[in-house]
């Protein structure tokens, strides 16, 4: 069997208008004035805790990281249940989806910095329940770039690393594959620039959706 892991924000959903806003409420609502939307997206794909202290350029985790955490979830909910909510598969995600769904070698999981309620509702909101075996999330592993989410992954699928392949738009993902010891592909439609992915190490990354399956082609041995 073979192992294919997708982060969620900026590989499968386009979340950037969410992410952007809610980031904009929490920190509104803290007094604070808020990040720029490029320092947002450049720490999409950490733990919620670990971004927010980075955010505010905090050497580790504190009171008012934590504050915005719960600001930033208590924003994120409001704005879901609005008539802005905005998380659009990207374009391909769907039909590459069907078609690894539909191998009897392949497995597919979810590695991600949300938090399980998050993954939940992407999955109520595109109709994707019962497609991923393995699914990781902030509250129970530690944050990208730790390879607690993979070696997770791997152990409840009990998939060799060799076997194994993480799909992700930032360089958190591919610097998590290299810790865990399997490979990734980045793509260059998310929120880290396909430079950094190609120094990170990732193995391509690709342009559009449709050059996934290829690529892992070129990857394995099927």
């Amino acid at each position: 069997m073979h192992l294919v892991l997708f982060d969620v924000d900026g590989t499968l959903i386009d979340s950037q208008h969410m992410i952007t806003a809610a980031m904009g409420r929490a920190f509104a609502a803290r007094g604070l004035p808020a990040p720029t939307r490029g320092e947002t997206l450049g720490v999409v794909g950490l733990s919620l805790d670990v971004a927010m202290a980075r955010l505010l350029g905090r050497p580790e985790i504190d009171d008012e990281a934590r504050a915005l955490s719960n600001a930033y979830k208590e924003a994120f909910f409001d704005l879901r249940t609005s008539s802005d909510h905005q998380e659009p598969l990207y374009p391909g995600a769907r039909e590459v989806l069907d078609a690894l769904a539909a191998r009897d070698d392949v497995l597919l999981g979810l590695a991600t910095g949300k938090s399980m309620r998050g993954v939940r509702a992407i999955l109520d909101l595109h109709d994707l329940h019962g497609r991923f075996v393995t699914i990781q999330t902030a509250d129970g592993n530690p944050s990208k770039p730790h390879p607690g989410m993979i070696l997770a992954a791997l152990a409840a699928t009990a998939v060799e690393p060799r076997r194994a392949v993480i799909v992700g738009d930032t360089t958190f993902d591919v610097e998590m594959a290299a810790a865990a010891g399997i490979a990734a592909v980045g793509v260059g439609w998310g929120y880290h620039a396909e430079t950094a992915l190609d120094r990170a190490g990732a193995v391509r990354v690709l342009d559009r959706f449709d050059q996934l399956i290829p690529t892992l082609d070129d990857l394995f041995d099927w």
